[in-house]
């Protein structure tokens, strides 16, 4: 592999040049929300783009660092801001760094056995996501959330884990102001 450059438009989020774009949209995140009266309702009025992701094109495999930038849209379903689906990553001991650009949102991290922690992101925020740690983040602005996230290639995806499951905690707004509190739907993990 050669070296060579990406340039990232720090106002869209784009990258240039870029492998794919993943959009994730209303309809993609059925089961996400705790209000499945509100998702239907919104889901009915628009089938909105909740968030997307440049890849860049970097083997996904030991020694190499893909990168992407994520942009997520201002809004919310109920009280829950729009949140990326989250992960765990297959291979559980690799971490992942996040660099905010743009808005303001929260990261949401768990390891398995259910230690919630959460880090606030603004313009210029550095976040670091452990090993073992599952992730998803939330736009509690109201402009598109925008970060750069740089992971080892042979980390992988599992979402499967959080779609089956969700997270422990859930960030919703309550008295205008973003609040965490107890996922009511969350599944442990089987013993």
């Amino acid at each position: 592999m050669k070296p060579f450059k990406t340039l990232l438009n720090m106002k869209s989020g784009e990258l240039n040049p870029y492998k794919g774009v993943i959009e994730r949209r209303l309809s993609d995140t059925k089961g996400m929300w705790l209000d499945a009266q509100a998702y239907s309702k919104l889901l009915n009025q628009e089938d909105k783009l909740i968030y997307k992701v440049y890849e860049v094109d970097v083997p996904q495999k030991s020694g190499q660092l893909p990168h992407c930038t994520t942009i997520i849209y201002p809004g919310k379903v109920g009280s829950e801001y729009f949140m990326t689906k989250g992960h765990f990553h297959l291979k559980e001991d690799t971490a992942e760094i996040y660099f905010c650009l743009q808005g303001e949102g929260y990261l949401l991290m768990q390891t398995r056995q259910e230690q919630v922690s959460y880090i606030q992101m603004k313009s210029g925020t550095i976040a670091y996501v452990p090993p073992y740690q599952g992730h998803r983040t939330m736009n509690t602005g109201d402009e598109e959330f925008i970060f750069l996230a740089v992971y080892p290639g042979d980390a992988g995806h599992d979402y499967k884990a959080v779609e089956e499951r969700g997270f422990a905690k859930v960030l919703v707004e309550e008295r205008g102001s973003p609040q965490l509190m107890r996922n009511p739907k969350y599944v442990s993990e089987p013993e």
